[in-house]
Protein backbone atom coordinates (compact mmCIF):
# COMPACT_ATOMS: atom_id res chain seq x y z
CA UNK A 1 0.00 0.00 0.00
CA UNK A 2 2.77 2.05 0.61
CA UNK A 3 3.66 1.98 -3.22
CA UNK A 4 -0.23 2.17 -4.36
CA UNK A 5 -0.23 6.33 -4.85
CA UNK A 6 2.54 6.21 -7.18
CA UNK A 7 1.19 3.14 -9.13
CA UNK A 8 -2.43 4.32 -9.52
CA UNK A 9 -1.00 7.98 -10.28
CA UNK A 10 1.60 6.51 -13.36
CA UNK A 11 -1.20 3.84 -14.76
CA UNK A 12 -3.99 6.76 -14.12
CA UNK A 13 -2.15 9.49 -15.96
CA UNK A 14 -0.62 6.82 -18.66
CA UNK A 15 -4.48 6.35 -19.72
CA UNK A 16 -5.13 9.95 -21.34
CA UNK A 17 -2.28 9.06 -23.87
CA UNK A 18 -3.58 5.51 -24.33
CA UNK A 19 -7.11 6.62 -25.24
CA UNK A 20 -5.58 9.47 -27.26
CA UNK A 21 -3.76 6.04 -29.64
CA UNK A 22 -7.06 4.05 -28.96
CA UNK A 23 -10.08 6.72 -30.28
CA UNK A 24 -8.87 7.08 -34.04
CA UNK A 25 -9.17 3.53 -34.47
CA UNK A 26 -12.37 3.10 -32.80
CA UNK A 27 -15.59 5.33 -31.33
CA UNK A 28 -15.78 6.65 -27.51
CA UNK A 29 -18.41 3.41 -26.31
CA UNK A 30 -16.60 0.85 -28.39
CA UNK A 31 -13.60 1.36 -26.34
CA UNK A 32 -15.21 1.55 -23.06
CA UNK A 33 -17.31 -1.57 -23.85
CA UNK A 34 -14.26 -3.73 -25.38
CA UNK A 35 -11.72 -2.45 -22.55
CA UNK A 36 -14.65 -3.69 -19.76
CA UNK A 37 -14.37 -6.89 -21.94
CA UNK A 38 -10.83 -7.48 -21.91
CA UNK A 39 -10.75 -6.91 -18.29
CA UNK A 40 -13.22 -9.62 -17.17
CA UNK A 41 -11.96 -12.19 -19.73
CA UNK A 42 -8.27 -11.98 -17.79
CA UNK A 43 -9.82 -11.16 -14.47
CA UNK A 44 -12.66 -13.94 -14.34
CA UNK A 45 -10.28 -17.05 -14.66
CA UNK A 46 -8.70 -15.72 -11.29
CA UNK A 47 -11.69 -16.65 -9.33
CA UNK A 48 -10.78 -20.57 -9.75
CA UNK A 49 -7.33 -19.92 -8.08
CA UNK A 50 -9.54 -17.75 -4.79
CA UNK A 51 -10.18 -20.44 -2.12
CA UNK A 52 -13.64 -18.91 -1.80
CA UNK A 53 -14.38 -15.91 -3.59
CA UNK A 54 -16.11 -13.37 -1.57
CA UNK A 55 -19.69 -12.32 -3.27
CA UNK A 56 -21.51 -10.10 -2.20
CA UNK A 57 -24.12 -11.94 0.50
CA UNK A 58 -26.85 -9.88 1.08
CA UNK A 59 -29.34 -7.40 -1.18
CA UNK A 60 -27.17 -4.37 0.68
CA UNK A 61 -23.77 -5.62 -0.50
CA UNK A 62 -25.41 -6.05 -3.73
CA UNK A 63 -26.24 -2.53 -3.68
CA UNK A 64 -23.10 -1.32 -2.79
CA UNK A 65 -21.07 -3.09 -5.42
CA UNK A 66 -23.66 -2.11 -8.24
CA UNK A 67 -23.43 1.58 -6.92
CA UNK A 68 -19.66 2.09 -7.26
CA UNK A 69 -19.54 0.03 -10.41
CA UNK A 70 -21.94 2.18 -12.05
CA UNK A 71 -20.44 5.53 -10.69
CA UNK A 72 -17.03 4.65 -12.38
CA UNK A 73 -17.33 2.07 -15.03
CA UNK A 74 -20.88 3.55 -16.25
CA UNK A 75 -21.10 7.65 -15.29
CA UNK A 76 -17.55 8.66 -14.79
CA UNK A 77 -16.01 7.49 -18.04
CA UNK A 78 -19.25 7.36 -19.88
CA UNK A 79 -19.54 11.24 -19.04
CA UNK A 80 -15.99 11.95 -20.10
CA UNK A 81 -16.20 10.01 -23.34
CA UNK A 82 -19.43 11.88 -23.70
CA UNK A 83 -18.09 15.47 -23.55
CA UNK A 84 -15.38 14.64 -25.81
CA UNK A 85 -17.74 13.48 -28.46
CA UNK A 86 -19.77 16.58 -27.59
CA UNK A 87 -16.82 18.86 -28.61
CA UNK A 88 -15.27 19.39 -24.90
CA UNK A 89 -11.82 19.84 -25.10
CA UNK A 90 -9.48 17.68 -23.22
CA UNK A 91 -8.24 20.64 -21.03
CA UNK A 92 -11.98 21.40 -20.58
CA UNK A 93 -12.72 18.15 -19.43
CA UNK A 94 -9.80 18.11 -17.15
CA UNK A 95 -10.36 21.86 -15.98
CA UNK A 96 -14.03 20.48 -14.37
CA UNK A 97 -13.05 16.76 -13.03
CA UNK A 98 -9.97 18.26 -11.18
CA UNK A 99 -12.17 19.63 -8.83
CA UNK A 100 -13.00 16.50 -7.53
CA UNK A 101 -10.75 16.70 -4.71
CA UNK A 102 -11.95 19.89 -3.35
CA UNK A 103 -15.75 18.66 -3.68
CA UNK A 104 -15.10 15.78 -1.94
CA UNK A 105 -13.16 17.74 0.85
CA UNK A 106 -16.35 19.85 0.98
CA UNK A 107 -18.61 16.84 1.67
CA UNK A 108 -16.60 14.70 3.55
CA UNK A 109 -17.07 15.91 7.07
CA UNK A 110 -21.00 15.65 6.00
CA UNK A 111 -20.77 12.16 4.86
CA UNK A 112 -17.36 10.69 6.31
CA UNK A 113 -17.24 12.65 9.06
CA UNK A 114 -13.39 13.43 8.15
CA UNK A 115 -12.00 16.50 9.52
CA UNK A 116 -10.19 18.94 6.38
CA UNK A 117 -7.27 21.21 8.85
CA UNK A 118 -6.59 24.37 7.44
CA UNK A 119 -3.31 22.73 6.46
CA UNK A 120 -5.25 20.39 4.25
CA UNK A 121 -7.53 23.20 2.52
CA UNK A 122 -3.96 25.01 1.61
CA UNK A 123 -2.72 22.19 -0.23
CA UNK A 124 -5.86 21.19 -1.97
CA UNK A 125 -5.35 24.88 -3.34
CA UNK A 126 -1.72 24.57 -4.49
CA UNK A 127 -2.72 20.98 -6.19
CA UNK A 128 -5.73 23.09 -7.67
CA UNK A 129 -3.93 25.38 -9.07
CA UNK A 130 -1.31 23.65 -10.41
CA UNK A 131 -2.84 21.46 -12.21
CA UNK A 132 -4.64 24.44 -13.56
CA UNK A 133 -1.46 25.60 -14.65
CA UNK A 134 -0.72 22.43 -16.50
CA UNK A 135 -3.75 22.01 -18.57
CA UNK A 136 -3.73 25.90 -19.17
CA UNK A 137 -0.36 25.43 -20.89
CA UNK A 138 -1.29 22.46 -22.49
CA UNK A 139 -4.79 22.77 -24.12
CA UNK A 140 -7.47 25.35 -24.58
CA UNK A 141 -9.78 25.54 -22.21
CA UNK A 142 -12.58 26.06 -24.86
CA UNK A 143 -15.69 25.03 -23.97
CA UNK A 144 -17.70 24.48 -27.43
CA UNK A 145 -21.22 23.06 -25.93
CA UNK A 146 -23.55 23.64 -22.92
CA UNK A 147 -24.36 20.54 -22.95
CA UNK A 148 -20.75 19.55 -22.65
CA UNK A 149 -20.03 21.26 -19.85
CA UNK A 150 -23.14 19.83 -18.24
CA UNK A 151 -21.96 16.25 -18.81
CA UNK A 152 -18.33 16.96 -17.61
CA UNK A 153 -19.94 18.09 -14.25
CA UNK A 154 -21.70 14.71 -14.34
CA UNK A 155 -18.52 13.11 -14.45
CA UNK A 156 -17.11 15.17 -11.64
CA UNK A 157 -20.17 14.45 -9.34
CA UNK A 158 -19.73 10.79 -10.31
CA UNK A 159 -16.38 10.58 -8.97
CA UNK A 160 -16.90 12.39 -6.11
CA UNK A 161 -19.72 10.78 -5.07
CA UNK A 162 -18.17 7.52 -5.46
CA UNK A 163 -15.06 7.99 -3.36
CA UNK A 164 -17.34 9.25 -0.31
CA UNK A 165 -19.62 6.40 -0.82
CA UNK A 166 -17.15 3.76 -0.83
CA UNK A 167 -15.42 5.15 1.81
CA UNK A 168 -18.64 5.57 4.22
CA UNK A 169 -20.17 1.99 3.13
CA UNK A 170 -17.66 0.06 0.86
CA UNK A 171 -15.90 -2.88 2.22
CA UNK A 172 -16.68 -6.54 2.45
CA UNK A 173 -16.53 -8.07 -1.17
CA UNK A 174 -13.48 -9.68 -2.58
CA UNK A 175 -11.78 -7.24 -4.88
CA UNK A 176 -11.92 -9.98 -7.79
CA UNK A 177 -15.57 -10.46 -7.51
CA UNK A 178 -16.26 -6.94 -7.16
CA UNK A 179 -14.11 -5.67 -9.98
CA UNK A 180 -15.98 -8.42 -12.15
CA UNK A 181 -19.51 -7.45 -11.01
CA UNK A 182 -18.99 -3.67 -12.09
CA UNK A 183 -16.86 -4.51 -15.41
CA UNK A 184 -19.71 -6.74 -16.40
CA UNK A 185 -22.11 -3.73 -15.72
CA UNK A 186 -20.56 -1.47 -17.99
CA UNK A 187 -20.44 -3.94 -20.55
CA UNK A 188 -23.99 -4.70 -20.51
CA UNK A 189 -24.09 -0.27 -20.19
CA UNK A 190 -22.10 0.36 -23.30
CA UNK A 191 -22.30 -2.85 -25.38
CA UNK A 192 -25.88 -2.25 -26.73
CA UNK A 193 -25.44 1.81 -26.86
CA UNK A 194 -21.70 0.68 -29.02
CA UNK A 195 -23.69 -0.97 -31.36
CA UNK A 196 -26.73 1.17 -32.37
CA UNK A 197 -24.69 4.76 -32.83
CA UNK A 198 -21.05 3.36 -33.39
CA UNK A 199 -21.29 0.05 -35.17
CA UNK A 200 -18.74 -1.46 -32.77
CA UNK A 201 -16.02 -0.87 -34.93
CA UNK A 202 -12.78 -1.59 -34.03
CA UNK A 203 -9.80 -0.89 -36.27
CA UNK A 204 -7.18 -3.68 -35.29
CA UNK A 205 -3.48 -2.98 -35.44
CA UNK A 206 -0.96 -3.10 -33.18
CA UNK A 207 -1.45 0.37 -31.77
CA UNK A 208 -5.10 0.07 -30.79
CA UNK A 209 -4.85 -3.58 -29.49
CA UNK A 210 -1.92 -2.25 -27.42
CA UNK A 211 -4.09 0.64 -26.30
CA UNK A 212 -6.41 -1.27 -25.63
CA UNK A 213 -4.47 -3.30 -23.23
CA UNK A 214 -3.26 -0.81 -21.66
CA UNK A 215 -6.74 0.81 -20.90
CA UNK A 216 -7.96 -2.86 -20.11
CA UNK A 217 -5.47 -3.86 -17.49
CA UNK A 218 -3.50 -0.90 -16.22
CA UNK A 219 -6.55 1.56 -15.80
CA UNK A 220 -9.51 -0.81 -15.52
CA UNK A 221 -7.72 -3.90 -13.39
CA UNK A 222 -4.84 -2.43 -11.48
CA UNK A 223 -5.38 1.35 -10.99
CA UNK A 224 -9.14 1.36 -9.68
CA UNK A 225 -8.55 -1.85 -7.37
CA UNK A 226 -5.58 0.26 -6.06
CA UNK A 227 -7.79 3.76 -5.96
CA UNK A 228 -10.56 1.68 -3.82
CA UNK A 229 -8.31 0.37 -1.77
CA UNK A 230 -6.65 4.08 -0.85
CA UNK A 231 -10.31 5.12 -0.15
CA UNK A 232 -10.91 2.38 2.44
CA UNK A 233 -7.47 2.98 3.97
CA UNK A 234 -7.64 6.36 4.51
CA UNK A 235 -9.16 9.93 4.39
CA UNK A 236 -10.94 10.38 1.32
CA UNK A 237 -9.82 13.70 0.76
CA UNK A 238 -6.13 12.59 1.19
CA UNK A 239 -6.82 10.14 -1.46
CA UNK A 240 -8.76 12.60 -4.14
CA UNK A 241 -5.69 15.37 -3.81
CA UNK A 242 -3.82 12.54 -5.66
CA UNK A 243 -6.07 13.56 -8.22
CA UNK A 244 -4.32 17.41 -8.65
CA UNK A 245 -1.32 14.93 -10.28
CA UNK A 246 -3.05 13.39 -13.01
CA UNK A 247 -3.75 16.03 -15.03
CA UNK A 248 0.48 16.92 -15.23
CA UNK A 249 1.62 13.16 -14.69
CA UNK A 250 -0.80 12.89 -18.05
CA UNK A 251 1.32 15.80 -19.65
CA UNK A 252 4.54 14.23 -18.93
CA UNK A 253 3.82 10.55 -20.34
CA UNK A 254 2.31 12.01 -23.06
CA UNK A 255 5.59 14.16 -23.38
CA UNK A 256 7.55 10.75 -23.36
CA UNK A 257 5.38 8.33 -25.32
CA UNK A 258 3.70 10.14 -28.02
CA UNK A 259 5.70 13.08 -27.76
CA UNK A 260 3.37 15.55 -27.25
CA UNK A 261 4.67 19.29 -26.81
CA UNK A 262 5.98 20.38 -22.60
CA UNK A 263 5.27 23.86 -22.52
CA UNK A 264 7.90 25.75 -20.49
CA UNK A 265 4.55 27.13 -17.78
CA UNK A 266 3.83 23.56 -17.52
CA UNK A 267 6.72 22.46 -15.54
CA UNK A 268 6.51 25.30 -12.68
CA UNK A 269 2.49 23.86 -12.66
CA UNK A 270 3.51 20.18 -11.92
CA UNK A 271 5.97 21.02 -9.22
CA UNK A 272 3.47 23.59 -7.40
CA UNK A 273 0.57 20.70 -7.82
CA UNK A 274 3.16 18.40 -5.95
CA UNK A 275 3.71 20.58 -3.54
CA UNK A 276 -0.28 20.98 -2.98
CA UNK A 277 -0.58 16.86 -2.67
CA UNK A 278 2.25 16.79 -0.53
CA UNK A 279 0.85 18.81 1.72
CA UNK A 280 -3.02 17.58 1.63
CA UNK A 281 -2.11 13.97 1.87
CA UNK A 282 1.12 13.84 4.63
CA UNK A 283 0.05 11.95 7.47
CA UNK A 284 -0.52 13.24 11.23
CA UNK A 285 -3.62 15.26 10.44
CA UNK A 286 -6.13 14.60 13.18
CA UNK A 287 -8.77 12.55 13.13
CA UNK A 288 -12.54 13.32 14.49
CA UNK A 289 -13.66 11.89 17.45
Amino acid sequence: MRAAPLIFLVLWSGGYAAAKVALPYTGPMTLLALRYAVAIALLAPVLFFIKQPEWPRTRAAWTHVLIVGFGIQVAYFGCSYIAFDLGMSAGAVALITSMQPILVALLAPTFTGELVTSARWVGLALGLSGAVIVIAAKATIEAESALGIVVACGALVAMSGVTLYEKRFGGGTHAVTANVIQFGLGLLVFVPVAFLLEGFAFEVTTRSVAALGYLAIGNSLIAITLLLAMIRRGEASRVSALLFLVPPGAALIAWVVIDETMPPLAWPGMALAAAGVYIATRRGVPQPA
